[in-house]
């Protein structure tokens, strides 16, 4: 039996058609991460996806102006919120904070896109790169600004740009700490297309609907492989795909789809 929808605090939440949609909605802090109930909300719908067999595709997007603003500073200028305290104190709101978010995201069985609807700054923009695909509004910007504000990409958002567009751009993009519009970033490989901001959701959930319409069990071991694909060894990686293709064959959704593409090709 399938959980019903998680209560969430500054996020909403739907599913229509296999695709759960996730939208920050703290537009008065620009969907910032620190200082609101977000980072909660994004961690439960990740426990959520891997536990609801009706989800194959999850997308997030911001309401109002942001994708998300990253921290709150205006709580970095006071010392206070999840940057209070001294090095030990800060170090463990991290880990038990912000840091959850990588953690969350990562284990995530479905394919995650990211509707980048406006600027996503810091962790913000950690956030978006840890998305399988990223569509951007045209209204979208991208900066890795830590270093402006004196601090580190504590998000772990320096492991996903690199993996995303190789050493040397994620290096500039992060001790320039500048921001590149939505286009720029297409053409550094930061996203997969830029639409009008009317068209953006509608685009994503669109490539989020055929997605989901491939069978579901597969679906979610593909994902599998491809992210274990970054960190095994080929002979052991062909290993997992032997044993992953042998349940595949195994399960109704197979012989349901090879059916369909026979019936397919006799009309």
């Amino acid at each position: 039996m399938n959980p019903s929808l998680p209560h969430l605090t500054d996020a909403l939440l739907t599913l229509d058609e296999r695709v759960a949609t996730l939208t920050f909605n703290r537009d008065d802090l620009r969907n910032a991460l620190t200082g609101s109930a977000l980072i909660d909300d994004i961690c439960t719908v990740a426990d959520w996806v891997n536990r609801c067999d009706d989800v194959s595709v999850l997308v997030m997007t911001g309401a109002g102006a942001a994708f998300s603003s990253g921290g709150n500073v205006k709580d970095m200028a006071e010392r206070g919120g999840d940057f209070a305290g001294d090095v030990a104190e800060v170090a463990t709101r991290y880990r038990r904070g912000i840091q959850r978010i990588p953690l969350a995201l990562q284990a995530v069985e479905v394919p995650v896109i990211a509707a980048v609807n406006g600027p996503a700054i810091g962790a913000g923009f950690d956030l978006a790169n840890m998305a399988d695909i990223r569509i951007a509004s045209t209204r979208a910007k991208f900066g890795e600004t830590f270093l402006n504000l004196g601090i580190i990409p504590g998000d772990g958002g320096a492991w996903f740009m690199q993996r995303l567009i190789g050493y040397q751009q994620a290096f500039e993009l992060t001790l320039s700490g500048r921001i590149v519009g939505a286009e720029e970033a297409k053409t550094l490989g930061i996203v997969l297309e830029v639409v009008e901001p009317d068209a953006l959701l509608p685009r994503a959930q669109a490539m989020a609907a055929r997605f989901a319409a491939q069978p579901p069990k597969a679906l979610r071991l593909t994902k599998r492989l491809m992210k274990m694909a970054q960190r095994t060894e080929l002979k052991d990686f062909l290993d997992l795909c032997a044993a992953f293709q042998g349940m595949c064959h195994n399960e109704p959704e197979h012989l349901e789809a090879v059916q369909r593409m026979l019936a397919a090709q006799k009309r």
